[in-house]
């Protein structure tokens, strides 16, 4: 007779909470439904409130209970405002995917502007600080929590034939920004772990896959000969934010289609 389940369950995230950055569409979105899938309460989040509440009829459609806040994460103020009344309504976040990010059309490091590079910056790796910030704060107070980030694999390896400095640099300090706040909030109960994903068949990337000159290149150097699905990377995403992940914090699991093994 065999006993009961135990390691199933601890990817189970009943009674719990998560909020989602960029959560309306693409890699958001469908971590929103795996967590929703494995039993939490998800609130997403995107600054364009169609693309947002399409996320979420799409959602609900499906049978999830799911909340919608308009937020972009570049205004520190909104996040800690957005942070406070979903601890408020909920009691608790116990989970927060930092997933919101943008990626720049092709631009060479000799004539980038600060324009660019500033807005690069401002999201992907000044959205996600912040997002850490206000929500381990009552994290922290409770003495438990999971956060997960979104790097990059161009946070560890310079892409081609794309020239996108800020980018790479951006998701780079994602990676490092998650273990330092991994390492400092460790005792106190707050686990912070990083996916870092290769291509993926979203709307901010089907550009660059019918791009001759992009997707020739792309596919030679991924040993799958591939992009990843936006369900392959929620699924990691759905293990480091549950208790099967438990021993693990300031990891950064990357999920590239080998991508990074030449």
């Amino acid at each position: 007779m065999k006993e009961d389940p135990m390691y199933l369950e601890r990817f189970r995230l009943d009674g719990q909470t998560a909020f989602i950055t960029g959560g309306g569409r693409g890699i958001g979105l469908a971590t929103a439904e795996a967590l929703a899938e494995a039993g939490a309460r998800v609130i997403i989040s995107d600054m364009n409130p169609d693309v947002l509440e399409a996320g979420r009829r799409e959602l609900t459609g499906k049978g999830y209970t799911v909340d919608a806040v308009v937020l972009d994460v570049t205004d520190s103020k909104a996040v800690a405002a957005a942070a406070r009344s979903a601890n408020q309504r909920y009691q608790a976040v116990d989970i927060l995917v930092a997933n919101a990010g943008i990626a720049w059309p092709d631009t060479g490091g000799e004539e980038m502007s600060d324009e660019v590079w500033l807005r690069v910056v401002d999201v992907d790796l000044n959205g996600a600080y912040w997002s850490c910030r206000e929500f381990a704060r009552p994290m922290l107070e409770r003495g438990r929590g999971s956060i997960v980030t979104l790097g990059s694999m161009s946070g560890l390896i310079s892409n081609k034939p794309q020239r996108q400095a800020h980018y790479n640099a951006a998701k780079a300090a994602v990676h490092h920004m998650t273990r330092s706040l991994a390492g400092e909030w460790a005792e106190r109960g707050v686990r912070v772990n990083c996916v870092a994903p290769t291509y993926v068949d979203t709307v901010m990337s089907r550009d660059g896959f019918t791009d001759d000159k992009l997707m020739p290149v792309w596919m030679d150097m991924t040993p799958m000969r591939r992009v990843a699905r936006a369900d392959e990377i929620a699924a990691p995403i759905l293990f480091l934010a549950s208790s099967a992940s438990s021993a693990m914090t300031g990891s950064v699991v990357v999920v590239d289609c080998g991508y990074t093994i030449w």
